[in-house]
């Protein structure tokens, strides 16, 4: 203790010389030099809390794979895992090569247009923003990543490489050009801007969720329902593995979720900091409401509180306030989270009656919610951080007083992304199906994808160190 006591001292003293040098060295600089220093350190810390946050962004893919992971069976866990990994590796790649160029690119030749990106493709152009680069990386392996969930257990893995390339590289970046760039018809960041707001969608409720959702939508009915899920006029359920993966990928989600929210700001400077903490505060209400809700909510449908069902109403609580975590007060964000909850329970038994099979509930936890999300900004977004976070005090939120455009705008984005995404993705996926084939077949879900997909299983030690081999040539027989 006295050692560390004398080091203590030792090291504020030499911080106290250091100090009174620097002001000996900044009193010899001139005023623009200062104020160069100045904007120079200010660039780096944004830099660095752009780079923090696309780091939790991406260290959300571990929460996805868990989640769904455990929410398969046992027999697939290989499979799913294999597609969370090519979501980050060849999203990489594709997103270096086209995806941002459509999202944000910008040719030497001029601007970009309203509908897409024209530059900056495999980063040429004079492209030198690579921490937004990164930041908008992490996003896009995100909105792929949401749609293997809902299509788990009985997709062909030559199908899956197809459509994660096509979602990575085309559907969701055209999104993010509309909504975020400076060019998008739809951008709150547009010189001229849709009745005079655009779409205020903060951190992706719409633009990043809903994209996935709606492919994972189009591809679980494309694909059709996993074997027994509907039969004989029931819903039979399929229990995941391991709840355990599941409560662990959702916590993964939940911490990812603030460099998704807070990181959004893009930097600390000009008041962004502020901005930053206030969304981290939203963030967890809605989460905790949704949570909460959907527990409370299953424990009064069917006499036992459900753990997954309270998990989903977790993530639907985040996605649902991941457009308006910057302009909803804290009260609103508990009360979007409680809808969003909700939404899951009630979405979750939709689905069953329109005998749609979404093993994972990707579609209430990240459409139905991303839809929900971005109308709340519409309904109950406040006029003072409406100002604060985009500078707009023409319109906020409509039960509030705001008037319609904020919520008119809102729709718009929720129906041209919505357009866009089950037009080309079912374009994509009837065109996979046609040529060369979606499903697996009876045999190969029976016995598992881990074993026909990948020749190795998740759990060897389980089935008694049989070889996966001649398991798959035993069911072919």
């Amino acid at each position: 203790m006295r050692r560390l006591r004398a080091l203590s001292v030792g090291a504020a003293v030499g911080g106290g010389l250091a100090f009174l040098t620097g002001i000996g060295v900044a009193a010899a600089q001139t005023p623009d030099e200062l104020q160069a220093g100045l904007d120079d350190l200010t660039g780096a810390i944004d830099l660095a809390w752009l780079l923090i946050a696309g780091i939790l962004v991406l260290f959300m893919q571990a929460g996805f794979a868990m989640v769904e992971a455990g929410f398969v069976r046992s027999k697939n866990v290989t499979n799913i895992l294999m597609k969370n990994v090519l979501d980050a590796s060849l999203g990489a790649v594709i997103y270096f090569a086209v995806g941002y160029g459509l999202a944000y690119g910008v040719s030497s030749a001029g601007d970009a247009g309203s509908f897409f990106g024209a530059g900056n493709w495999f980063l040429t152009d004079g492209f030198s923003d690579y921490g937004f680069w990164f930041f908008q990386f992490a996003f896009a392996a995100t909105a792929a990543t949401i749609v293997s969930g809902a299509m788990a257990e009985r997709t062909r893995f030559p199908a899956y490489l197809v459509y994660t390339v096509f979602i990575t590289g085309l559907i969701y970046p055209v999104v993010t050009h509309w909504g975020w760039s400076d060019f998008g018809f739809l951008s709150a960041f547009a010189e001229d801007p849709m009745n005079g707001v655009g779409l205020v969608d903060f951190a992706g409720s719409t633009i990043v969720h809903s994209v996935g959702g709606w492919a994972a939508l189009v591809g679980a009915i494309v694909v059709g329902a996993r074997k027994g899920r509907f039969s004989g006029g029931h819903v039979s359920a399929i229990p995941g593995h391991s709840l355990v993966l599941g409560v662990l990928g959702v916590f993964i989600l939940w911490v990812g979720w603030y460099g998704f929210n807070p990181g959004s700001t893009l930097g600390l400077s000009g008041g962004a900091a502020e901005i930053a903490a206030r969304v981290a505060v939203t963030t967890t209400l809605a989460a905790g409401a949704g949570g909460a809700t959907a527990m409370l909510l299953s424990w009064t449908q069917h006499g036992k509180s459900d753990l997954s069902l309270t998990l989903n109403g977790v993530l639907g609580g985040l996605v649902a306030i991941t457009a308006g975590c910057a302009t909803l007060e804290p009260w609103a964000a508990i009360l979007a989270g409680v809808v969003a909850g909700a939404i899951i329970v009630y979405g979750v038994m939709l689905l069953d009656t329109l005998r749609i099979d979404d093993p994972v509930g990707a579609v209430p936890v990240h459409l139905m919610n991303g839809i929900w999300g971005t109308l709340a900004v519409g309904l109950l977004s406040s006029e003072a951080l409406m100002d604060n976070a985009y500078g707009v005090t023409s319109t906020y939120g409509l039960l509030l007083g705001g008037g319609t455009d904020l919520f008119i705008t809102n729709l718009i984005g929720v129906l041209a992304v919505a357009a866009w995404t089950v037009l080309t993705s079912a374009v994509l996926f009837l065109a996979i199906k046609y040529t060369i084939g979606i499903r697996v077949s009876d045999a190969e879900e029976d016995a598992g994808l881990d074993v026909y997909e990948h020749g190795m299983e998740a759990y060897p030690e389980f089935t008694g160190g049989r070889d996966p081999f001649a398991s798959v040539a035993e069911t072919t027989r």
